[in-house]
């Protein structure tokens, strides 16, 4: 995959005068994954940022999260959740999620630190009579395993986060319906 930034011209090749940017290819790194997702929700922004402060129950909703403790009062700035992801692929990883800036109840600012690293953010936009959530991460692998096996298979690393992601939605919704919301 190739990213493109921008980057200034080449001294000779810049018109007297005048530094034109350019775009340029810069390679993007296997040991990353962005990720974007929107998914609707039959709820309004509040009740879903309810039901997500409740980070308990967590571990109860999610079979690939582990050992989840929070310190902090809940979704607050400051706030650190740790715990251990442990999704399809043979790797472990633990994590520590710091929330850096939250805003009630739209949107949520995120640094994920440990075996994974990069930003992440949350929102929550009303439509209709529910919510259009909006989540996104760029996140490194750390652990050398991880590194490893992604220059050599990226595309099931990926595979791997992407069905964590799906299976994180689908269980919000069965853990949602269950509790009536």
């Amino acid at each position: 995959m190739v990213r493109v930034v921008p980057g200034p011209l080449p001294e000779r090749a810049r018109p007297a005068g005048r530094a034109r940017p350019r775009l340029i290819a810069v390679p993007r790194s296997p040991y990353v994954i962005d990720y974007r997702g929107a998914f609707a929700f039959d709820l309004p922004p509040e009740a879903l940022w309810s039901a997500i402060e409740r980070s308990e129950r967590f571990e109860g909703w999610w079979a690939w999260l582990r050992e989840l403790r929070m310190e902090g009062a809940g979704l607050e700035d400051g706030a650190v959740l740790h715990g251990v992801v442990s999704p399809p692929v043979p790797y472990v990883m633990r994590i520590d999620v710091v929330l850096e800036r939250c805003t009630w109840p739209t949107r949520i600012d995120a640094h994920v630190l440990g075996d994974l690293r990069g930003p992440a953010w949350l929102t929550f936009e009303p439509r209709d009579a529910g919510t259009r959530a909006e989540v996104g991460w760029t996140i490194e692998m750390m652990q050398r395993p991880m590194r490893a096996a992604a220059r050599l298979a990226h595309p099931l690393l990926r595979w791997g986060h992407d069905r964590v992601v799906e299976a994180t939605v689908s269980g919000f919704r069965a853990h949602l319906r269950a509790d009536g919301a």
